[in-house]
């Protein structure tokens, strides 16, 4: 189980996953910017490195040009309007992403403050894995899990037993 000392269950869940299919010694390109989980992932052992808060969606060139192991994409793809594009460019032979699960009861995240700070998409697992096949990516391993609140309501309480995150490993389905 994952470590009560991470600050939020989706971080402790996140990194026991990476730390069942990737070794230490794997290169990570982290899309987005530096964040809290970019630390844990460091303090873990990873060596760690982030795109620079370029639009994904119209300048790939980082991750086109990454000399590592691995590409990770945690609660970013939601932002992009065409994850396919970031897909297709990763170099690498593997994977890892998560992505918030569109909710019945609830809309897509909305920051009418701040553009780049809102959800275009949420998905289904279907679609990910649909985008994943499409871009040429074989899902290896995969799990959803809760995010529950500490709130009062109707909402919350159904935060407690449904699924908000997907979280995906993959490899290059025809590696070069």
């Amino acid at each position: 189980m994952y470590e009560k000392s991470v600050p939020h269950k989706r971080f402790g869940l996140t990194l026991e996953f990476l730390e069942k299919h990737l070794p230490k010694t794997d290169r990570i390109l982290d899309l987005g910017v530096e964040n809290p989980f970019t630390l844990i992932m460091k303090e873990a052992g990873y060596q760690v490195f982030n795109t620079g808060g370029e639009d994904l969606d119209d300048d790939t060139s980082t991750i086109e040009n990454f000399k590592g192991e691995v590409v990770t994409a945690f609660e970013i793809f939601e932002h992009l309007v065409s994850p396919y594009t970031s897909l297709k460019a990763i170099p690498c032979d593997k994977c890892v992403i998560s992505v918030p699960l569109r909710l019945w009861f609830s809309n897509a995240y909305r920051n009418k403050n701040d553009i780049r700070d809102q959800h275009y998409h949420e998905f289904e697992p279907w679609q990910l894995d649909y985008v994943l096949e499409k871009a040429g990516w074989r899902i290896v391993d995969h799990i959803k899990f809760t995010n529950p609140v500490n709130k009062f309501g109707i909402r919350p309480l159904l935060r407690k037993f449904t699924h908000r995150y997907y979280l995906v490993y993959c490899v290059k389905a025809n590696p070069s």
